[in-house]
């Protein structure tokens, strides 16, 4: 049987792991002191540990960090690592994108994913697991760029708020004083609206929060997005336009562009009347194209007239710059590709 790993724990549960072991309390800050803080591989490394200690925490538990198994690296400095999960077979996707301002990495939260929404490659996986908060702190932790990180957001494989305990344990261990000590306002979770999740968000982390929204109309977001019927726009918005979000907390909403389907006149009209009242960003995406899909991306100068209206209208609105277009079209490409070739290995 694997053991358990300590990357992921919180302190009140590496609390839990020392009483069990008859360890003096104090031992937990120091494990993770060790894990959170400093760059160590192994357990024996923890050098203000009792031998008792070490050997107690040998025995039952391995250190959970893992580093990458493969590594792409675009033109434009853009990074993606693969890693493998506890699930056999099984791959995640981490984005490291150096900028002169921000170095910001993208991180996983489930393994696949089981939204199905019609413009994702990872949906296309299907779900295949949870990730656990040390799988999901690994891939911060493990990065070679790690000193350099400035932003983490929580847009890579999966939808965070379907795994809300590893995912609030995780935001937990990244900003606490005890952990990595990193300000709230430099992480940011994405999600397609998942209601109970998002409440649990917003009421127990400062972290901010990214909408994924690509239409305003609920029709089409049916179509695009089956979360609709499940979590309807108008209810998420609801929660978010009651929720004090005060000074320095931030909202944003995601809006990949679709030649033909979100991207006219008439969407500019219907964004501005949902989003009235909410102080709010929208982040205008380039859809580059994934196999199997009838979708398209808008041209340049549709996206750009289109920012226009909407900042016209005093909507706040970007058009998000595409990095490392040469390693990897949409999330979960490299990933897919590892698992076909395993599966392939198997057969």
């Amino acid at each position: 049987m694997a053991k358990d790993t300590l990357l992921g724990k919180t302190l009140e549960e590496l609390i839990q792991i020392v009483t069990e072991l008859n360890l003096p309390k104090f031992t937990a800050k120091q494990i993770a002191d060790w894990l959170y803080k400093k760059d160590i591989t192994s357990i024996e490394e923890m050098s203000n540990l009792s031998l008792k200690a070490r050997t107690a925490l040998l025995e039952n538990y391995d250190l959970g960090i893992t580093a990458s198994t493969k590594v792409q690296v675009s033109v434009d400095g853009t990074k993606k690592y693969l890693y493998p999960t506890a699930h056999a077979h099984k791959f995640i996707e981490t984005a490291y994108i150096p900028d002169q301002k921000r170095n910001t990495l993208c991180v996983s939260s489930q393994v696949g994913c089981k939204m199905g929404c019609l413009f994702c490659m990872t949906g296309k996986q299907g779900f295949q697991g949870q990730l656990s908060s040390g799988e999901i702190i690994n891939q911060i932790r493990s990065l070679p760029e790690r000193e350099n990180l400035s932003n983490i957001v929580y847009m890579g494989m999966g939808e965070p708020l379907d795994n809300v305990p590893e995912l609030m344990k995780s935001l937990e261990i990244l900003t606490s004083d005890y952990g990595m000590a990193m300000s709230p306002r430099r992480i940011t979770v994405s999600t397609i609206g998942i209601i109970p999740g998002m409440i649990e968000f917003l009421n127990h982390s400062e972290c901010h929060l990214a909408v994924s929204l690509h239409t305003p109309f609920e029709d089409e977001r049916k179509r695009l997005m089956p979360v609709q019927n499940v979590y309807p726009i108008k209810d998420v918005l609801k929660i978010i336009r009651d929720f004090d979000f005060g000074l320095q907390r931030r909202i944003s909403f995601e809006y990949i562009m679709f030649k033909g389907i979100n991207d006219t006149p008439r969407h500019v009209k219907e964004l501005c009347r949902i989003l009235d009242g909410i102080k709010c960003r929208i982040n205008l995406i380039r859809f580059h194209p994934i196999p199997d899909t009838p979708l398209d991306g808008s041209d340049e100068a549709t996206m750009e007239d289109f920012k226009e209206q909407l900042t016209k209208k005093g909507i706040t609105t970007t058009i998000r710059r595409s990095r490392g277009l040469d390693i990897f079209a949409a999330c979960g490409l490299l990933s897919t590709k590892e698992l076909v070739k395993r599966q392939e290995e198997d057969f």
